[in-house]
């Protein structure tokens, strides 16, 4: 997300998320997920691939660092030897940053900025695709944050996102936990790490602060090749609260688990 917000405002993992762009050549009823049209297969040897993380600075290592996501300032120019013009228009997103105004994405243009600042090569003409994907997954984690806020409190008004920083570099401790599970039990748990992290700051209604981390991992892709995603969006263990939330959750999704597990071994025993 970018260092500015729009001027105006209207008022747990779920499925996988896939990508959000349709690249099919013809209309098709099918649902599946599109085929993101960047050839990861097909790497020049003297052009490294960038690792799988947000190109995004989040890291307040300079003067000019955004507090509120730890973000440098980004320019609209075009980078030194860039072949072709991006668009520098910006995306506002659905997410609220205060009562009056939502949070936007950095343009085509910034990101392919960010990406240079990076050291990361990655032909212009992909780049608006990969900026789409970007704010797409943005989008599914903050949905994922208003399912628990919901079950906190149904009644309580949309929460806001105070701020916000990427922690790429860093596993959580439930990201670690995983890891452990794949090494130990590699046919039943992921062995990948997950390739970004965020930590975001949600205001509640009265000032209340809530901090989430969500997990960005890419999932097993689809039969055409096709990416797809899985978000770990969950409040993060420094509160009450929170902890409370958690366990929550984890109970609701062990009966959930025994009941769906009853209904079949019933529907089972009935058939014969």
């Amino acid at each position: 997300m970018g260092q500015a917000a729009s001027q105006s405002a209207s008022a747990a993992p779920s499925a996988p998320a896939s990508c959000p762009i349709d690249h099919k050549s013809s209309a098709s009823s099918s649902s599946g997920p599109a085929k993101c049209p960047i050839d990861h297969t097909k790497t020049s040897v003297s052009v490294p691939q960038p690792p799988a993380q947000c190109p995004i600075s989040h890291e307040a290592t300079a003067d000019g660092i955004n507090p509120l996501n730890q973000m440098p300032s980004l320019s609209q120019a075009p980078a030194a030897h860039q072949a072709a013009a991006l668009p520098t228009e910006r995306e506002t997103s659905s997410i609220p940053r205060d009562e009056s105004s939502r949070w936007e994405y950095p343009s085509p243009q910034q990101f392919y900025n960010a990406l240079v600042r990076k050291g990361w090569e990655t032909p212009e003409e992909h780049v608006e695709t990969m900026v789409q994907i970007h704010n797409f997954l943005n989008e599914q984690a903050w949905q994922e944050i208003l399912k628990w806020e919901k079950k906190e409190d149904p009644s309580e008004a949309e929460p806001q996102l105070a701020r916000f920083k990427g922690r790429p570099g860093e596993l959580s401790p439930k990201a670690r936990f995983w890891l452990f599970a794949g090494w130990l039990l590699p046919t039943r748990f992921n062995t990948e790490p997950p390739f970004d992290r965020h930590d975001w700051i949600v205001r509640r209604r009265g000032g209340e602060e809530v901090r989430y981390v969500i997990d960005y991992y890419s999932a097993p892709p689809e039969p055409d090749g096709s990416p797809v995603f899985s978000l770990d969006v969950r409040p993060a263990l420094d509160s009450v609260g929170s902890i409370k939330q958690r366990i929550l959750a984890a109970t609701e999704d062990v009966w959930a688990n025994f009941r769906e597990e009853s209904r079949r071994s019933n529907t089972s025993h009935g058939s014969h």
